[in-house]
């Protein structure tokens, strides 16, 4: 099944792919319909994100990802109800913008933003996800 997720810094060495946090899990949306995901990416936008690219890739494959480094996902159907982004946003996120200026984040919580941290992930296995995400391209 191919479904629209959001990657901010596509093609580029610090691409990073937008998960929300709900209950101190991250968790990656899958849309099924690519006008969902724009729109929920301009939604991001008006919260200061930085323009995402809206990218189709394999669910099996979002799903392989989530399950080796303990993400959760959701599919988020098409013509079903307007997915908003979460208020509270992560202060710290994995990857920073290519322009080198503050950002709010990539993640969310839903509770309380003081309590969560990003999850560690070293180089190389920055590089292997970074391969399995390109070779879906």
């Amino acid at each position: 099944m191919r479904v629209f997720v959001l990657i901010f810094n596509a093609g580029t060495d610090n691409e990073g792919i937008h998960s929300i946090q709900v209950a101190n899990r991250n968790k990656i949306l899958m849309f099924e319909s690519e006008d969902d995901a724009t729109r929920f990416g301009v939604m991001l936008e008006a919260q200061d994100f930085p323009t995402a690219t809206v990218e189709q890739m394999d669910a099996d494959d979002i799903k392989e990802f989530c399950q080796a480094y303990d993400y959760d996902w959701e599919i988020i159907p098409e013509n079903g109800d307007l997915v908003l982004p979460p208020e509270a946003n992560v202060e710290q996120t994995d990857w920073q913008p290519e322009d080198d200026s503050p950002l709010s984040t990539n993640q969310f919580d839903d509770a309380d933003a003081d309590d969560t941290s990003p999850t560690e992930i070293s180089d190389s296995e920055l590089d292997s996800i970074r391969r399995k995400l390109e070779g879906l391209l």
